[in-house]
């Protein structure tokens, strides 16, 4: 993992960090502390439990197997994964993306349609080749024009717009709870050292900013179980 990528993932988790910690479990929390700029406000999360695909890679819902390649590769680079250190990809954020945009957050569909080919517009313009074709570091530098908003094949979505709300949904999909589609195996808790849903914690208790080591974590679904 080179330095770019530590500095990203550094900065994605002490964001996470707090919002895991301080503003609930639900993905509406983490979107709201993750990227306050993007223009593409997402709704509520869903209170239906939602689960990984049987098949295709945890895609199916709405993405097609293309449009899911390149978001997974967007989100991989966004929250990179290192050895002991789980990204996007061991966490199903994937998975966590395509549930999303086939329930709560239907109406970005057509939002994510026009992102993703404007993606593949600059990339090819750019590179020759689509986003998913590209080494790490031209894909890092697409995803900085994104962030500058200098790719000119964005109109709507914006290029910054449309890299702050995926962002915004790596972010969720890696930390919200399970029950979502994403944080695989609790992947993104354990990496910021987060409980989960304990039934028996205070508001105390779930401030410490020590890593929680004692019961194994529990997601929501664990926690209605014990009801």
């Amino acid at each position: 993992m080179n330095k770019h990528d530590e500095g990203r993932r550094a900065f994605l988790v002490s964001v996470a960090a707090g919002a895991v910690a301080g503003a609930g479990l639900a993905p509406g929390a983490l979107a709201q502390t993750a990227a306050p700029e993007t223009t593409a406000a997402a709704p509520a999360a869903a209170a239906t439990p939602v689960h990984a695909h049987a098949a295709n890679g945890g895609h199916g819902a709405f993405l097609n197997d293309d449009d899911s390649a390149t978001v997974a590769a967007l989100a991989e680079r966004i929250m990179p994964g290192a050895p002991g250190k789980p990204g996007a990809r061991d966490a199903g954020v994937l998975n966590y993306i395509d549930l999303a945009l086939a329930g709560a957050y239907a109406d970005q569909e057509d939002f994510y349609r026009r992102g993703l080919a404007a993606l593949d517009a600059h990339c090819r313009a750019t590179y020759g080749e689509p986003f998913v074709k590209l080494d790490d570091q031209r894909q890092d530098e697409v995803i900085t024009a994104l962030e500058q908003g200098k790719a000119a094949a964005f109109a709507w979505p914006s290029a910054q717009a449309f890299f702050n709300t995926v962002r915004m949904h790596v972010m969720e999909g890696m930390f919200a709870d399970p029950i979502y589609g994403g944080n695989k195996d609790f992947a993104g808790w354990r990496l910021v050292g987060f409980p989960g849903a304990q039934p028996l914690f205070t508001p105390e208790d779930m401030q410490k900013g020590l890593a929680f080591t004692g019961a194994p974590i529990i997601g929501l679904q664990g926690q209605a179980a014990k009801g």
